[in-house]
């Protein structure tokens, strides 16, 4: 049991620091950093909290117990989950924090994963790993995510929804962080971009009052669905010295994961059954990944008043994808058969082929900031210049194609039924001999492309935070800020024309007929990756290649200028903060517009767009304590989600023949929410609590995909004087977010000697949305899911720790369609984790883990459960190593 004189030194920390911290995560680390003492910004307080008690100082493993509270940035000694329990319980606005310790006790390889512990995250997973994160059933483009206070950008553009703003998290291994921060009810004095709220990450660094230190995580694992093998490695090292403080980190992780693929697609129309395929792709991955983070985090201190510091990272990853997959073709001509399967012919000249995409690619994220702080008075004030790079590169990509040569006069026929795993299509195929012979398939087509895109950021903040003392009230702030952001985006993309040779698949065929899906299908010989590279080169740029290249082409440029002002105090029990935030938007977009007009031929001509407008922002928020560890809090916040950058892309592509045009609608307004939350939460011994939230955000302008007819001026596109079919995005009316958030976590106390230790956890959310989906007809919110859960059992004691975890989340929205039947859903999933460890007395300690138990598959499904359009699995991953801390 945690000692009341320990207690009392803990929260007078988390009092000093929570009130004084939320001075802007654009500025120095404001909202987000931990202080732990004064080796960096100490979240704009306007003074230096008071030391520890005796009592504080050492802990059970003799080091002293660190300060670190708001923002949790701390590594060595390591943050305790007391520590972070009274951060959140003192924080003036609603915040969950998950530390690293927490992180490490289960195998979540990436930040993505790690989040989705903390209630009301779900999460979108691909390739077998969490990639993006949800909160509160708003997708990863409406949220916002941070670094040291400072926004980071997407490193890849295929977010959810296509607003190439949502940051794919998978890039940053849990090697590379220190905790984890996520913020639900906005303040005045951060970035208004959080419409569902803001994931902070928060890096590594040496805590005050300790020399040097070394902490460190070697491990390895195995794959057996492809039996391959995964290598991990994390080390931070760095210390205080005098004035001058430094922490650099280094992780790696490599996998070589398989992936097990099936995705049938269907005929969406009256004359077809249900049920009929137009297509089943078997689809073999190996997917080989080398993730990185580096990072670096210095400072000097010249006296009390004045310090300066440096933080800089680059985290991200490298692919090599390679994926065999083959296709079944049915032609159309769909019986139902008196048994209920469903019989089609195969045409012998399309009916079956084979392909292979062999495709590199590396995603990468850079931050550089520089910054301090200085006291003037009463005033302190702090001040950054940041700068922010996401990258993607493709090198290469190619994708070739085999088609099955039917002996003469074959006649071929597929029957099916959906008995397969998650109603996946089970079938059988006659009248097609030899289909998986390799000499019977002849190449038909091969292509190349390359892609690069970058979303570069500066941005400058100055902030300041004045201690005022007016009537009964006190620990009352004043705090202003301004800030810069200046964004720049371009996608650029470039395919190859690649010149072919109708040569066999059997002169570059590799390895034996492949049985996978747990037996269910026959791939036939895989096609050997790079040999057809060897045999027809890079391949040439033609007058095609160009338009495409156009058409991809985009050029953004948007730049944010903020200010704020923000009240803090005290009254008895009652804690206040309310304030303002004005933000300014001005963009400019260059695009193409290009297609192909009425007479056949290819045109691209640029297009521009330019918007400014503003917006304000006020907040009110209020926690009142009840006694006992007990408080209740109502808040009111307002946020935006700018259109997403391809929502807007001012970019048309044309096909005058078909008489559809795809662009952008560079006319969208923002979306905006007005937000109320209303929470009670009671901390329990141990770092436990329980708490009671729910919450309702009201959107309006919410962005939709819509189709339209449109007539186009003549000069735009020649030879046309019809209207247009356009598939584009609209502003939809008034939409909303409600629900409701339980949280349990508790080391259970008065057990019997043996169980002592033993504790559980367990969090729900429940979510309701609300949108126009199509004219006169509502549904979800894409990304909402109704339903999510996580459960936890762990158990502590002497040095022995283990940990089983569950995580649900129910279906959700993922692609709309032109009715409920060709909406695109994400299936509903179940995972389990599985991590035991145990620490040595000196300084080191083993672990051993299993990464998705229940082999949990990756489905999406159109219109109903019983028509899958993807379903994968990977089986599950074994992991084993050793821990040190110094």
């Amino acid at each position: 049991m945690q000692s009341s004189a320990l207690r009392k030194t803990l929260l007078n920390y988390a009092i000093s620091m929570s009130l004084g911290a939320l001075c802007v995560p654009t500025c120095v680390w404001a909202q987000s950093t931990v202080a732990a003492g004064d080796h960096g910004p100490t979240n704009n307080s306007a003074s230096t909290p008071a030391q520890p008690d005796k009592e504080d100082e050492p802990s059970k493993d003799g080091k002293k117990k660190v300060k670190d509270l708001q923002g949790v940035h701390v590594v060595a000694p390591r943050t305790t989950e007391e520590m972070a329990r009274l951060t959140q319980e003192n924080a003036p606005n609603l915040i969950n924090i998950r530390t690293g310790d927490e992180i490490h006790a289960l195998p979540d390889v990436n930040t993505a994963e790690a989040v989705r512990r903390i209630p009301g995250i779900s999460l979108e997973t691909d390739e077998g790993e969490g990639r993006y994160v949800n909160i509160r059933g708003l997708d990863a483009d409406l949220n916002s995510t941070t670094y040291a206070g400072v926004r980071l950008l997407p490193t890849n553009n295929a977010s959810p929804f296509g607003g190439y703003r949502g940051v794919a998290l998978d890039s940053i291994p849990t090697g590379f962080i220190g905790a984890i921060n996520v913020t639900k009810s906005n303040l005045p004095s951060q970035d208004a971009e959080a419409l569902g709220g803001t994931i902070e990450v928060l890096p590594k660094t040496a805590p005050d009052e300790q020399g040097s230190f070394l902490e460190g995580d070697i491990g390895g694992g195995y794959e057996p669905l492809r039996g391959t093998g995964v290598t991990n490695f994390s080390l931070t090292g760095g210390g205080r010295f005098n004035n001058f403080w430094i922490s650099v980190t280094a992780s790696k992780h490599n996998d070589g994961r398989g992936i097990d693929d099936v995705e049938p697609a269907y005929f969406n129309d009256s004359a077809h059954p249900y049920q009929a395929v137009n297509d089943i792709e078997q689809r073999d991955y190996e997917l080989h990944r080398q993730r990185h983070g580096y990072a670096v985090d210095m400072g000097y201190k010249l006296d009390d008043e004045n310090q300066w510091y440096f933080r800089a990272f680059e985290a991200g990853y490298t692919e090599y994808y390679v994926r065999q997959f083959t296709d079944i073709f049915p032609d159309g001509n769909t019986t139902v058969l008196p048994n209920g399967q469903l019989q089609d012919t195969l045409n012998s000249s399309t009916a079956i082929t084979k392909s292979l995409r062999d495709e590199q690619e590396t995603s990468k994220e850079h931050f550089y900031m520089l910054g301090g702080q200085d006291e003037v008075g009463d005033t302190n004030i702090d001040y950054h210049v940041a700068y922010v790079e996401g990258t993607y590169k493709k090198p290469y990509d190619y994708n070739s194609t085999f088609t099955y040569n039917a002996p003469a006069g074959s006649q071929g026929l597929i029957t099916y039924n959906n008995t397969g795993p998650g109603h996946v299509p089970a079938y059988t195929i006659t009248g097609l001999p030899g289909y998986l012979d390799p000499a019977n398939y002849t190449l038909s087509s091969i292509n190349n492309s390359t892609a690069y895109n970058f979303d570069r950021e500066w941005s400058y903040a100055v902030n300041s935070k004045t201690a005022v003392n007016w009537g009964s009230l006190t620990d009352e702030s004043l705090n202003f800020g301004i800030s810069i952001r200046q964004r720049h985006k371009q996608t650029t993309a470039q395919p190859y024309n690649v010149n072919t040779t109708p040569i066999p698949l059997s002169q570059v065929a590799g390895g034996p007929n492949e049985t996978y899906y747990g037996g269910l299908y026959q791939n036939g010989v895989d096609i050997a990756p790079s040999v057809l590279q060897q045999i027809f080169g890079y391949g040439t740029i033609g007058p095609n290649q160009v338009l495409s290249a156009e058409e991809q082409f985009l050029d953004a440029h948007e730049d944010i200028y903020a200010g704020y002002g923000e009240y803090l105090g005290t009254y008895g029990n009652l804690g206040i903060l309310g304030g303002v935030r004005y933000e300014e938007t001005r963009d400019r977009s260059n695009a193409f517009s290009a297609g192909v007009d009425a007479a056949g031929n290819n045109f691209a001509n640029p297009i521009s767009t330019r918007h400014n407008y503003h917006n304000i922002f006020p907040s009110l928020q209020f926690r009142y304590a009840l006694g006992d560890d007990m408080q209740v809090r109502v808040a009111y916040s307002s946020t935006i989600a700018r259109p997403g950058f391809n929502q807007a892309n001012p970019s048309l592509t044309v096909d005058l023949g078909s008489g559809i045009v795809q662009t952008g609608n560079a006319n969208l307004k923002p979306a905006t929410a007005n937000s109320i939350d209303a929470d009670f939460e009671k901390y329990l011994p141990g770092a436990g609590i329980v708490s009671v939230g729910v919450f309702d955000k009201e959107i309006s302008n919410y962005i939709v995909p819509v189709q339209t007819t449109q007539a186009f001026d003549n000069s735009l596109f020649p030879g046309n004087s019809q209207p247009l079919r356009v598939f584009t995005y609209k502003n939809a009316g008034s939409s909303f977010v409600r629900g409701l958030e339980l949280n349990w976590n508790q080391q259970f106390q008065g057990l019997p000697d043996w169980l002592q230790g033993l504790g559980a956890g367990a969090n729900y959310t429940w979510v309701d949305s609300r949108f126009e989906i199509r004219p006169g007809e509502y549904s979800l919110l894409p990304s909402t899911s109704k339903n999510t859960w996580n459960a936890s059992l762990f158990y502590k004691r002497a040095g022995f720790s283990v940990n089983l975890a569950a995580y649900s989340v129910s279906s959700d929205l993922f692609a709309i369609g032109t009715d409920r039947s060709s909406d695109i859903f994400n299936a509903s999933r179940t995972s389990m984790d599985f991590s035991a460890s145990y620490e040595f007395p000196e300084n080191w300690s083993i672990y051993f883990s299993v990464k998705n138990l229940l082999n949990t598959p990756h489905a999406f499904y159109q219109g109903t459960p019983d028509r899958p359009i993807q379903r994968e699995f990977y089986d599950v991953t074994y992991l084993a190593g050793i821990r040190f801390q110094f």
